[in-house]
């Protein structure tokens, strides 16, 4: 199940048609693009801070039913990532997503004044978020970390390396960029299937992913394929909650499943994990009101 799952979950975010190639035409033609141009921030609610990362190729509405239950009690931070879903990628030459966001959401929270604020993010969002706590020591007050591993490569292989998957991340990557409109959406459609459990919902993240930039996705790809952040987490000192999804149909023991979440994070000191059942990939579209409830147990127990 790991397997087919990771590979579900990369193939499922590739589908954006080579349309963005306008986008990438602007771009080309402005300056170096500031640090606060990778991402954009949609700001909700009062109280604490809360910012919100969404995944890969993913808009920052994913987490639309869990900021209702929360902006009567906190100030949410939605972060749109650039080159997902409609926002253009002002940086068609870099080579990197997630670490470049991470820097632009640090610098956010300076520029915002943020104190200590609840970081929680999906997928790649997770993983921005494990970039933004272990190389920003002191500006994140708590994380969680949701559906997302520290090396997305040890869902293929428990023993990967990064240069063990390098050929088969520059392979994925070029297999994405050539792929026609037709072969990209049926990808998408297919995909989803094995990342949304709930039906209703897999519309809207196959329409992010097809208005998603396809170079940005391509490259976000290989970093993740590429990036182990393993040996920074033991930099994190904050509250660290992982949560993730199982459901039986992938027919792995759920023993199984648990002990790859924990094996990855064994260095980070302070991790707690919270399993949620009957849901695939986007755990708060499948199990709204149970990830609901861990988010809401985390925030509170930071006070």
């Amino acid at each position: 199940m790991q397997r087919t799952l990771i590979l579900a979950a990369l193939a499922a975010i590739i589908a954006a048609p080579p349309h963005a190639m306008a986008q990438d035409r602007q771009a080309e033609s402005a300056a170096k693009p500031e640090v606060r141009d990778r991402i954009s921030v949609e700001i909700e609610g009062s109280g604490p801070d809360v910012i919100l990362i969404p995944g890969l190729a993913s808009s920052r509405t994913v987490w639309s039913d869990l900021a209702n239950r929360l902006r009567g009690n906190y100030r949410l931070h939605l972060v749109q990532i650039a080159g997902f879903a409609d926002m253009p990628n002002p940086d068609t030459a870099g080579d990197k997503v997630a670490a470049p966001a991470a820097e632009a959401i640090a610098d956010y929270i300076l520029r915002e004044n943020l104190q200590s604020p609840t970081v929680i993010g999906h997928s790649l969002g997770g993983e921005v978020g494990l970039m933004l706590a272990a190389r920003h020591e002191g500006l994140v007050g708590r994380l969680m970390v949701v559906d997302a591993l520290p090396f997305y490569s040890l869902l293929m292989n428990p023993t990967a390396t990064v240069d063990s998957v390098t050929p088969q991340a520059k392979a994925f990557r070029n297999a994405l960029l050539s792929a026609t409109d037709e072969q990209a959406d049926a990808m998408q459609a297919a995909a989803i299937a094995r990342l949304v459990k709930t039906e209703d919902a897999r519309a809207s993240v196959v329409e992010t992913g097809l208005a998603s930039d396809r170079s940005t996705v391509a490259k976000a790809t290989y970093e993740l394929m590429t990036t182990d952040l393993r040996d920074e987490l033991g930099r994190i000192t904050i509250p660290v909650e992982v949560v993730y999804a199982y459901d039986p149909i992938y027919g792995v023991p759920v023993d199984k499943v648990d002990a790859t979440f924990r094996s990855a994070y064994t260095t980070a000191p302070t991790a707690q994990f919270t399993r949620i059942n009957d849901s695939f990939h986007f755990v708060m579209l499948d199990q709204p009101e149970e990830f609901a409830q861990a988010v809401r147990a985390f925030l509170a127990a930071g006070g």
